[in-house]
């Protein structure tokens, strides 16, 4: 039963990390580097909670200011951990680290795919 416990804790804390980093990154720390609009998709931390992985959405059209982006929020990761102490009731707030994720997109393309393979089959 503990270990239950331990994962519901676990998924907790997930999600009140995924809203706050939102919040720090996009209300009090004001990067001008941070351009595109971004979502904070899924935050996963580690057993020990030492480790949190952040996966990052940018959208964006510019690859350059996507990249930009997604580096301003790296750079930021020790101001963002800073932050976070402040707000999270935790005895340690975990390392950050953000991951690009551009599953979205991945989505969208094969789904723009699927509708021209569609449309194909139908003018046949």
């Amino acid at each position: 039963m503990r270990k239950r416990s331990n994962v519901n804790r676990n998924d907790r804390l997930n999600g009140e990390l995924q809203k706050e980093i939102y919040e720090i990154i996009s209300r009090r720390l004001k990067n001008p580097l941070v351009t595109e609009m971004f979502s904070i998709l899924r935050v996963d931390c580690s057993r020990d909670l030492s480790y949190a992985k952040v996966y990052v959405s940018i959208y964006s059209t510019d690859v350059q200011k996507k990249n930009t982006t997604f580096d301003a929020i790296k750079a930021d990761a020790k101001k963002i951990r800073f932050e976070l102490a402040k707000v999270i009731r935790a005895r340690t707030v975990p390392e950050l680290n953000f991951v690009l994720d551009d599953s979205m997109e991945y989505g969208d393309k094969m789904d723009k795919l699927f509708k021209m393979i569609n449309e194909g089959e139908k003018s046949d």
